[in-house]
């Protein structure tokens, strides 16, 4: 028979076993798809392949198209969800938040698609009549929102009551401490929720399918079709030409590696302003 250490200790080690096992499940599947991505794709890298567009075998349309509208949908989706999350968090004590934080949960669930067709009832054919990235902003940031907004209410919630009651000791208002003491001390988290609804909206396909459409060429304005990266590689990816499907590979290799260098250009600029 085992000790009440010796057993503890083998509970221990147990565990860590398991965590471990279920870490490599995870992470294989993950590095398969990295892996197929590399080896399929790194080949279609060059000056002209990154530059050129789709006419001459290039993606650099896509690329433009979705740094576009990364921003876009950044400019208007973020402030909107960290501001709807600090009100969940600091202000959510009602009627009207319990409504808020439901509608966030059913938006947080709807399929992409779903939201792709809504866009285009409403803002292709109901208000602007063309595929636009004005169009495809606007649905993918109800896709971003949501996101957004549940981890910065769970973030502010991890903030120490008395970080709170020291600054309305020092006789602050409420909303000053919320935006000078508890959203800079969560800032870490903030962070982290946009980048991961960043990465989620980089790779969205259906929204933009029914919104921007895609182009062959450059940006052409706004009340435009626009191409992106995701976008093209469906497209590429459903044509039975073997140069269109590498090239489909080349650019989900560039769109993975433009939200890797995302999350590393964030973070690093986010720590900065922490250490300061």
């Amino acid at each position: 028979m085992l000790s009440g250490y010796s057993f503890r200790n083998f509970k221990n080690k147990l565990f860590f076993a398991l965590c471990l096992v279920c870490v490599v499940v995870a992470v294989i599947p993950l590095a398969s798809i990295l892996f197929e991505v590399i080896a399929r794709g790194a080949s279609q890298i060059n000056v002209q392949f990154l530059t050129a567009n789709s006419l001459q075998g290039g993606i650099g349309p896509a690329i433009q198209g979705t740094f576009i509208i990364i921003a876009f949908t950044s400019i208007v989706g973020i402030p909107i969800g960290v501001l709807s999350g600090v009100y969940l968090a600091e202000f959510g004590d009602n009627k009207y938040a319990s409504a808020v934080r439901t509608i966030n949960n059913v938006l947080t669930e709807v399929p992409s698609i779903v939201v792709g067709i809504t866009a285009f009832a409403i803002i292709v054919v109901g208000i602007t009549g063309t595929y636009s990235p004005f169009a495809g902003a606007i649905a993918l940031s109800f896709i971003l929102i949501p996101i957004v907004a549940r981890t910065t209410e769970e973030s502010l919630k991890l903030v120490p009551n008395s970080a709170r009651e020291a600054a309305l000791a020092l006789g602050a208002h409420k909303w000053r401490s919320t935006f000078s003491v508890v959203v800079p001390a969560a800032r870490s988290g903030l962070v982290t929720g946009t980048l991961l609804a960043v990465a989620r909206i980089a790779g969205e396909t259906a929204p933009l399918l029914f919104t921007i459409l895609g182009n062959n060429y450059f940006f052409q304005g706004l009340n435009q079709p626009m191409d992106a990266l995701p976008l093209r590689i469906f497209n590429n990816s459903r044509q039975p030409s073997p140069e269109l499907q590498a090239q489909a590979w080349g650019a989900a290799l560039i769109l993975i590696l433009i939200v890797l260098a995302l999350n590393i250009g964030v973070r690093l600029a986010s720590r900065g302003k922490l250490r300061r």
